[in-house]
């Protein structure tokens, strides 16, 4: 067997060579994996295209694919986030992308060409798997192998886990999915705070407007970037950037379900779930047209279940029961729409005021990703 050789992408093949180089790993004669969902590569290209994606407005990025015999056996991406940098005061770089074949010695002289290019950029530390930001794909499934993920979550083999340690990895932080059954009765105690909220705080859950979805992504920004100051990892979202996220949950999102909390007349909250229609895109094989649009929309209304992706609540309104409140109308609109189950994700495990939350209404942890990290 000949030895791995790692190449810095700089082309377009190669870059369309990294582009698809997940099939191999999951949809291939010898490596399959029947849970996984394949993303849009019309997606994917935006995600590297240096002039759509606004994350380069403030980042460094170098894409990796590993050779070996000729043949592509895995890739990586290292990047260096400035607004993070910035704004967290620390020399954190991210590892993402990761995707390799079962080579222990390819996975490793991948992560030694992302260390070698995050060091050269003044790096203490390399933190991963991140897909270029917090506020995107990360982590390393751990856990909850044997279901599909939900939209918008990553999923990945069991023995990823085992190569990033083997690299010199140590876990830094776990990210926590809950699992509701929607289906069943609400527990009297949702009902009670949130009846509380209302009386005592004068909390008021109403649907977003989409009328007006402009100002309301501007209103969201604002809740989000207050609400998640002082979480682990975070970095303020861009108006640019912000606005593109936006839109691309506005394609899946169903309008009855998103909700806004005000107290006093002002946004206190906000709650965003959408359809989970990973279960039509796990049979689109990435590809939009010329089929795969008429799968998604004629599916999207069929989708029995929720990942609440986007949530939060200003900091100042954090103990007035706006969480329970918020709880209670996803509850009862969704069963009245017809949603069985909804996905709570992810989750900070330090995040004790929402996990206790979850778990003594009812819903279940059952999934983990994991945040690994590495001294330079």
């Amino acid at each position: 067997m000949s030895e791995v050789v790692v190449k810095p992408v700089s082309t377009k093949k190669e870059m369309d060579m990294f582009i698809h180089f997940p099939w191999k790993v999951y949809r291939s004669p010898e490596s399959h994996y029947p849970n996984w969902v394949p993303p849009l590569l019309m997606d994917e290209k935006h995600t590297f295209n240096r002039s759509h994606n606004k994350f380069f407005n403030h980042a460094d990025q170098q894409e990796f694919l590993a050779f070996r015999d000729g043949r592509v056996v895995g890739r990586i991406a290292a990047m260096v986030d400035w607004n993070y940098v910035d704004y967290q005061k620390k020399k954190d770089g991210f590892f993402g992308f990761f995707e390799v074949l079962k080579d222990a010695e390819a996975a490793l002289a991948l992560h030694r060409a992302a260390e070698d290019y995050l060091r050269e950029r003044g790096m203490d530390r390399v933190l991963g798997p991140v897909n270029q930001s917090t506020g995107h794909i990360l982590g390393c499934m751990i856990s909850a192998f044997d279901v599909p993920p939900v939209v918008q979550m990553g999923y990945n083999p069991e023995y990823y886990q085992e190569f990033h340690e083997s690299a010199g990895y140590e876990k830094e932080m776990d990210l926590r999915s809950y699992i509701m059954d929607v289906s069943l009765p609400l527990s009297d105690k949702i009902k009670r705070v949130s009846e509380l909220a209302r009386k005592r705080n004068g909390v008021e859950v109403r649907k977003a407007d989409v009328k007006q979805w402009a100002q309301t992504v501007d209103v969201v920004r604002e809740i989000w970037n207050d609400a998640w100051t002082d979480n682990w990892g975070f970095t303020p979202w861009t108006e640019e950037e912000f606005a593109v996220m936006a839109a691309d949950m506005k394609m899946i999102m169903d309008k009855d379900m998103v909700l806004m909390a005000y107290i006093d007349g002002e946004p206190a909250g906000f709650a965003f779930p959408v359809p989970d229609v990973n279960n039509i895109m796990i049979n689109m094989n990435g590809r939009l047209f010329p089929t795969g649009i008429f799968k998604l929309l004629g599916g999207i209304k069929k989708v029995k279940n929720l990942r609440v992706a986007a949530f939060g609540v200003k900091k100042k309104f954090q103990n007035k029961g706006v969480d329970a409140a918020f709880v209670y109308d996803l509850y009862t609109q969704g069963q009245a729409k017809g949603y069985t189950g909804a996905e709570f994700s992810w989750i900070l495990e330090t995040n004790q005021r929402l996990t206790n939350m979850l778990e003594n209404w009812g819903a279940t942890y059952y999934k983990t990703h994991r945040i690994f990290r590495k001294p330079l």
